[in-house]
């Protein structure tokens, strides 16, 4: 049973202000991590920084897709640098070049075309297709149907690769999934699908032996999710009873990430991006993109799974990818 925190968070955790992006590359490294220690010596070493869980989303700004997903992956902070460096490093090997994450976002890597363009030749040997994607990116608009296909199949390789780095770094997902069709809360209100993802964070801060503190990551507050991710969170922790106990484990307010360090939030989105249209349950009745099937195994796998006691149920499964029915809160569907 958790009890209301105590705890009085440094300010700007760690002099690293959170409406700052932390930097990429080596220096950002060492600024990132000394940040993370400065926290620990100020909550006393039992409440050291251990898991950042980064958030991206799917569907918000599409009419077309069939859900709208906020969704998060878990890292330790003992895996954060090699976790980045092991995607850049995929990037690489599929593309011939490091590529910026403006150009990896999933729609660009997953969409109908590109497993269209993947199909229209057999597949080519490694070293074969990452010589033709290369040449596809110098040359553009000018490549030709080897390079194109090339490109798309380099483009589904790297997404396999990146959700294999997940499971070989032990990162969990967590996604909330909301249908389109619903109609969405007022301002001001706490939305639960952030509820939810926020409290499976705590959950799974909660399993660690012993317990761990965690921080939530975005790519910035200018961004339309950015900016709802942090009023949503300051909605949960600061205004509601569970979400203020809830503050024992998890920094109430999100940072801001870029360079290598921000890995995670392109794999989020990754994330996101397959569970709104391949991921499908009971609840989940819209058709599913069934080319999807490989990666929605992989995010399958990796969900996070908690055990806890629910009413006469003591060993209640709840599961790190949940299907929200109704955004809206009891006094706002009281009041509605």
């Amino acid at each position: 049973m958790c009890t209301p925190s105590s705890r009085q968070w440094p300010s700007g955790w760690a002099g690293v202000p959170v409406s700052r992006p932390l930097p990429g590359g080596r220096v950002g490294r060492f600024r990132f991590l000394a940040g993370c220690a400065t926290i620990a010596a100020d909550l006393g070493a039992e409440a050291a920084l251990a898991y950042l869980l980064f958030v991206n989303g799917s569907g918000f700004e599409s009419s077309s897709s069939p859900y709208e997903v906020v969704a998060g992956v878990i890292v330790e902070d003992r895996d954060l640098w090699n976790f980045g460096q092991a995607v850049e490093d995929a990037k690489v090997r599929h593309f011939g070049a490091s590529l910026p994450a403006a150009w990896c976002t999933a729609r660009r890597l997953l969409k109908r075309k590109v497993f269209r363009l993947a199909r229209q030749l057999p597949p080519f040997p490694f070293e074969e297709r990452r010589a033709l994607t290369r040449a596809c990116l110098e040359r553009g608009d000018a490549a030709g149907k080897r390079e194109m296909t090339a490109l798309a199949q380099s483009k589904l390789a790297y997404v396999g690769e990146v959700l294999d780095v997940c499971s070989r770094f032990r990162c969990r997902l967590l996604a909330s999934i909301v249908s389109n069709r619903l109609p969405r809360p007022a301002p001001g209100y706490l939305r639960k699908d952030y509820a939810f993802l926020l409290e499976r964070f705590f959950y799974f801060l909660e399993d660690q032996k012993p317990q761990q503190t965690g921080l939530v990551a975005c790519s910035g507050r200018g961004s339309c999710l950015g900016a709802l991710l942090a009023d949503q969170m300051d909605r949960y922790f600061k205004g509601t009873v569970r979400g203020r106990q809830r503050t024992s484990l998890v920094v109430p307010d999100p940072i801001v990430v870029s360079g290598e360090l921000a890995a995670g939030i392109e794999v989020a989105g990754l994330v996101a991006y397959v569970a709104a249209w391949g991921f499908r349950t009971r609840e989940l009745t819209e058709p599913a993109r069934n080319e999807l099937f490989d990666f929605k195994e992989q995010i399958r796998a990796l969900r996070y799974r908690a055990v806890r006691e629910v009413g006469d149920s003591s060993n209640f499964v709840i599961w790190g990818f949940t299907v929200v029915n109704d955004l809206r809160t009891r006094e706002e569907r009281e009041h509605g």
